[in-house]
């Protein structure tokens, strides 16, 4: 299998989540400002909840993909307040398309003092895990 990690981030939340999970699949975590440039089996987006949608951003990166160069996206963050992303980047994959995985990671993320801390040590640690299921497939 091959990996590739891409994240947007606006509090450095999902950068650590990025980071973790890029070691545990022994690649480099970098922004989505870095195209992916090499096939890989698996592409893991790293975004978050700004203002209710995901970032313009993140939805311009993912129109730049390549359905040839990307087998999956594999979604993952964290969000103060909403949960998952999974049908927003889902919705914005299709229109390239490219297929989501089924499972995804999140969780809580710190902003303007609420859930303070988090991502914590138990969230990179399960995102470590999540991400080492990928390397047994």
């Amino acid at each position: 299998m091959t990996f590739a990690v891409r994240y947007y981030t606006k509090t450095g939340n999902t950068k650590r989540l990025a980071e973790e999970i890029a070691q545990a699949l022994g690649v480099e975590a970098l922004p989505i400002t870095e195209p992916v440039t090499e096939p890989v089996d698996y592409l893991f987006l790293g975004n978050s909840f700004y203002a209710f949608t995901i970032d313009p951003e993140v939805k311009q990166f993912i129109s730049t993909l390549d359905k040839n160069m990307v087998g999956k996206i594999v979604n993952f963050g964290s969000a103060a307040m909403l949960n998952s992303t999974y049908k927003k980047v889902k919705a914005e994959a299709k229109r390239v398309g490219i297929e989501m995985d089924d499972k995804e990671f999140h969780c809580k993320g710190e902003f303007k003092g609420l859930h303070k801390g988090r991502p914590n040590a138990e969230d990179l640690k399960a995102a470590v895990e999540f991400a080492k299921q990928y390397r047994q497939e």
